[in-house]
């Protein structure tokens, strides 16, 4: 979790006798994805949780003396890690934009530092597919979206990609450990494998009927579709809970099972449909019977956008008289605004954000009727409570919908755009 070139700054900076100024870095994307409208922040209560047990340990120390990476300095420093600053930053679940201050870490050069990979991490990743699960709660229109990608991605990300998910407003998730970490409500039933286990589709159906009991959902795609439907309504009757499309053309196929179902005398027999959807494709079955959609790869690759492209950086820091003292980087097309940001979401009479507005070492001026966006995570050192856990989840899933209210309607549209709302960077006088 931390870059070689890290501790090579750390030990430049304890030789020069700099590395516990006061410092201020911001984690912020200087662009949304191409075409895309908002980006929803996700990653903060699992980049909390993990700075809480931040440190190095011997195995560790002892690989870094043994390779040379740092010198004998700079491990004493290591062996007795821990982050005393301060962080603060937009809550996860709401909406960003560019030039957002998405977290602001207040504390030492040395260990404002060594966490910059860890947070980045965290944040880019999980962003990404909070802002991808967001789109496609959208374009499902209030059915529930299904997370059930756990295959596609790394074990831990898995968990990660679950639990983002979740918070962009996914209704449920396949994978277990995501709902014993974080209380997630997980569902699964059967995959093609069951059927083809059974010496008929008949056995297997009867087999997870009396298992599971009739509400569960069947699999009906394994074989002939009307045949297995047909089979499905004569074994469970009525409370048949739902059947599961997982290939075909799905908007034909969806229609025509929800005719056979209510012809069989089975219309509250739900249909869920899975086989690589996107935002675009549940955009496309709106007009299709479907009452849930299962998404597994895109929702976990972020949807054609795997990173949110955040970045970490250096915004004011101490300097040799003790003041405290904006910089910035100014390489062509990556410049940096120096400077303490501060940030509210701006809105008119009705209540729907027009603007995002950020300040330069103080808050933006308040029309009346602005929302301060940075909330506490973290004073000097101790993690402040609601963050982290199944409680953190919950509070970021909530304030994901209270964010989305707030947009403008055009937010939820699929096609390329400009950002739903401008940011609008008022300068100030310091840092």
């Amino acid at each position: 979790m931390t870059d070689h070139y890290e501790l090579t700054m750390l030990q430049a900076a304890l030789h020069a006798g700099t590395a516990h100024r006061r410092s201020v870095f911001e984690v912020f994307a200087r662009r949304l994805p191409a075409g895309r409208r908002y980006g929803v922040v996700a990653g903060t209560g699992r980049l909390l949780e993990g700075l809480e047990s931040f440190c190095f340990d011997d195995e560790q120390l002892s690989f870094l003396a043994g390779t040379g990476v740092v010198n004998r300095s700079t491990l004493d420093y290591l062996a007795g890690f821990r982050f005393t600053g301060s962080i603060s930053g937009y809550a996860e679940g709401e909406a960003y934009f560019p030039s957002s201050p998405l977290l602001v870490v207040e504390a030492t050069f040395a260990e404002a530092c060594v966490l910059e990979t860890y947070f980045l991490s965290v944040l880019n990743y999980d962003s990404a597919v909070a802002s991808a699960a967001s789109r496609m709660v959208g374009a499902a229109a209030g059915r529930p979206c299904i997370e059930m990608g756990s295959r596609r991605a790394h074990e831990e990300a898995a968990v990660a990609a679950a639990r983002a998910a979740v918070i962009g407003g996914f209704d449920s998730t396949s994978n277990l450990e995501a709902g014993h970490r974080y209380g997630l409500r997980t569902v699964g039933t059967a995959a093609h494998s069951f059927t083809l286990l059974h010496d008929s589709e008949e056995d297997a159906f009867r087999a997870q009927l009396e298992s599971m009991g009739r509400g569960t959902t069947l699999l009906v795609d394994t074989y002939d579709v009307e045949a297995a439907v047909r089979k499905a309504v004569q074994l469970a009757g009525p409370e048949l809970g739902g059947v599961r499309l997982d290939s075909g053309d799905l908007v034909t196929q969806a229609s025509w099972v929800r005719g056979l179902l209510d012809e069989l005398g089975n219309p509250d027999t739900r249909i869920t449909v899975t086989s690589d959807l996107d935002e675009y494709a549940i955009a496309a079955l709106n007009a299709a019977p479907v009452d849930a959609f299962g998404v597994g790869t895109r929702v976990v690759t972020g949807s054609g956008a795997p990173t949110s492209s955040m970045v970490y950086k250096l915004v004011a820091r101490e300097d040799s008289s003790g003041t405290l003292q904006p910089v910035a980087k100014a390489a062509v097309g990556k410049a940096s605004l120096g400077g303490r940001k501060y940030a509210l979401r701006r809105r008119d009479e009705r209540g729907t954000a027009t603007h995002e507005v950020v300040g330069i070492g103080r808050s933006p001026l308040d029309d009346g009727d602005d929302r301060s966006l940075l909330e506490d995570f973290v004073r000097d050192g101790q993690l402040l409570d609601g963050w982290t856990g199944p409680a953190g989840v919950e509070r970021a899933r909530a304030r994901h919908t209270a964010s989305m209210a707030e947009l403008p309607r055009s937010a939820r549209r699929l096609s390329e755009g400009d950002p739903v709302i401008p940011t609008v960077v008022e300068p100030g006088a310091t840092a």
